[in-house]
């Protein structure tokens, strides 16, 4: 997701360059067939127009407060995730009996087990939100037309590749044959704290506090695969569209007439540039379709917040921030801590 300090513009004028320059063209165009080739015929009145945007204006606003809701609570879920995942780790490391010397002799090793299986979860997790949906792939000739680079992480190395150093070779191949993997390595670590406890390594009453974090991890993975696998009504983004579009080759028709009236009453005072001030709609028409444009995209690219656009949730850096806070908890070697993703043009996936 782009760091709100640091948007540069620039970007924004990029990621519409191509409709920019379309919009261009259309008004040249329009204007060209009123003034030049005199097809006066070619307008309409003003009033119509306007309400035409106003509807266009809160079908618009209700999508993106649509789809801003939706990455909100992505945001939110996924600050859940990175509470929770901290708690769970610092209890594993609190809950062994510490004065039993027959305990303590692998105490390091089975935190280290535990807390490699949690970055599998992790790892499995963010996989899963970035496996693109059919109703995600009608966007990527959208995301296909920015030039400015990012990276997506999950797109540079299979799932296989990272997931494997945090798990046994017996927990990987049931992982990976699970259709489910975070859920098949919740599994594993729940069964893992129940032998502990059994083992007595573990206290009871600690191992009701771990099932309890367990059930809220799962919880909020639910509600993450519930984003993920609940596309955006199609009907309000569809409409959305259509209108916008219909305002977009009203608008010239409205804009120009008027510029040109205004051209005529400046023509008593300054004939030059009351002759050609009709020319001067063309950066205002091209400025009103490209906000509503942009304002439509924008509702669009927020829609599904874990696909990898640069408008998404970063669950990339959060799953490594968080890798990184407790593989700090367990004491790790910090040459062992994996370093952050790179951001690209200043963003965070």
């Amino acid at each position: 997701m782009y760091k709100q300090r640091r948007f540069p513009f620039k970007n924004v004028l990029i990621w519409t360059k191509r409709e920019l320059i379309f919009f261009i063209i259309m008004a040249t165009v329009f204007t060209i067939l009123y003034e030049l080739l005199a097809v006066k015929w070619l307008q309409v009145p003003f009033t119509p127009v306007a309400l035409v945007g106003t509807a266009v204006a809160f079908m618009i606003g209700f999508q993106n407060n649509a789809a801003y809701d939706r990455i909100w609570e992505a945001r939110k879920i996924w600050g859940g995730i990175v509470n929770t995942s901290r708690s769970l780790i610092i209890t594993v490391k609190d809950s062994f009996y510490m004065h039993r010397v027959e305990s303590n002799k692998d105490e390091s090793e089975v935190i280290k087990i535990i807390t490699n299986r949690h970055i599998a979860w992790l790892t499995a997790l963010r996989y899963a939100m970035r496996t693109k949906k059919p109703w995600e792939a009608s966007y990527e000739s959208m995301h296909k037309k920015e030039k400015f680079t990012y990276q997506v992480p999950e797109h540079e190395s299979p799932l296989e590749d990272e997931i494997k150093p945090y798990l046994s070779k017996v927990e990987y191949e049931k992982v990976m044959a699970a259709a489910n993997k975070p859920n098949a390595i919740i599994s594993l670590q729940s069964k893992h704290l129940r032998t502990l406890t059994d083992e007595k390594k573990i206290w009871d009453f600690s191992l009701l506090n771990l099932q309890q974090m367990l059930q809220e991890l799962t919880s909020l993975q639910g509600k993450s695969e519930r984003i993920k696998n609940f596309p955006y009504p199609k009907q309000y983004a569809s409409i959305g569209y259509h209108f916008v579009h219909i305002f977009m080759w009203l608008i010239p028709m409205a804009i120009i007439p008027a510029f040109s009236r205004i051209g005529l009453e400046i023509a008593d005072v300054n004939p030059f540039v009351g002759t050609y001030f009709v020319w001067l709609n063309i950066p205002f028409t091209v400025v009103v379709i490209w906000v509503f444009n942009t304002m439509l995209r924008i509702g669009l690219a927020g829609e599904n917040p874990f696909e990898g656009s640069p408008n998404d949730v970063p669950i990339s850096n959060i799953a490594r921030g968080i890798t990184r806070d407790i593989l700090q908890i367990i004491d790790e070697d910090p040459k062992d801590i994996p370093e952050p993703f790179t951001n690209t043009n200043y963003i965070d996936m």
